[in-house]
């Protein structure tokens, strides 16, 4: 299998109370928070290209471009869809999307590198030097 544009992955998250506007410290409501819903559609995407790359690779996020649309309230699910539109290299670009059991709630383009985990982490971890 290989990793190539039109590939489409989804995942899902049930809207709890840790997850709300309120837990976030994102908003004063109690609906899905809109960096828990941002979080979901990076790991629909994440979880995509990890699927295609070999052992000791994965992918980082680096953009995020979203809007949120509809409320989701505590006790509703939200289906995150990632379909990865292109690919330059080690970037990968994805349109994102997230629904609830009522419709749409969010939508946007987000990118992601592909990256050596171990590599990654010894440059991050050299800051700490």
């Amino acid at each position: 299998m290989e990793l190539k544009t039109g590939l489409i992955h989804e995942t899902s998250i049930m809207v709890e109370e840790s997850n709300t506007a309120i837990a976030y410290g994102s908003g004063g409501v109690r609906v899905f928070a809109t960096p828990a819903m941002i979080g979901l559609m990076e790991k629909a995407a994440l979880e995509l290209a990890d699927q295609y790359l070999p052992e000791g690779e994965t992918t980082v996020g680096t953009l995020v471009n979203i809007k949120h649309t509809a409320a989701t309230p505590v006790g509703m699910k939200v289906v995150a869809r990632a379909e990865l539109i292109q690919i330059e290299g080690k970037k990968l670009s994805f349109v994102v999307e997230a629904r609830d059991e009522t419709g749409p709630v969010g939508a946007g383009k987000h990118e992601r590198f592909i990256v050596n985990q171990e590599k990654f982490l010894q440059r991050a971890e050299s800051k700490l030097d």
